[in-house]
């Protein structure tokens, strides 16, 4: 009997998504439906990543945590490239644990121009391999995503510290 439940674990799991592999170039990226805040607005209802990519490719960046020094660090300079992304048509979604009324005082705070994705359970996360389990929040990760929900660029050890990963990801969009 208990051989039989074993069994019937490991295939219940594995049919759930566990044994998934992490997302790779070219693969298809796991839609979502997550609330937001702007620094003007929290909307509960939430955004679709298929709706947001039917207008252009889209930067998903995963973050630890709302007014950590990094995640500032990181968020001001997707702000200061703003104009340089909308020109290429590029929206940024920057995704964290954090609660949507937290995000849109941080938003306000920084006048961030863009939409900060609330994943408070981790799900959408874990679905990018972003999710760090010991520590217990995002880690920094950013993909681009194109009309087609594919994913063009994975940078799974986003840096904040220099300039070369923003670079690469920049140039990536050309």
């Amino acid at each position: 009997m208990n051989k039989l439940l074993l069994v019937f674990f490991i295939c219940y799991f594995g049919l759930l998504g566990f044994s998934q592999e992490r997302p790779k170039v070219g693969d298809e990226a796991p839609d979502f439906l997550l609330p937001y805040a702007t620094k003007d607005t929290i909307v509960f209802s939430g955004i679709k990543l298929s709706d947001v990519v039917m207008y252009g490719n889209a930067i998903l960046a995963f973050y630890p945590a709302d007014w950590s020094s990094g995640c500032t660090k990181e968020v001001c300079s997707f702000r200061d490239n703003f104009m340089r992304l909308s020109d290429i048509n590029i929206q940024i979604l920057a995704i964290s644990g954090d609660y949507v009324f937290s995000h849109k005082e941080w938003a306000k705070y920084h006048n961030l121009p863009f939409k900060l994705l609330s994943d408070h359970n981790h799900s959408v996360a874990k679905k990018y391999f972003s999710y760090d389990e010991e520590k217990g929040y995002n880690k920094r990760t950013v993909f681009v995503v194109d009309k087609n929900l594919k994913i063009l660029y994975i940078d799974y050890d986003y840096k904040v510290n220099d300039e070369k990963d923003f670079n690469d990801l920049l140039n990536s969009l050309k």
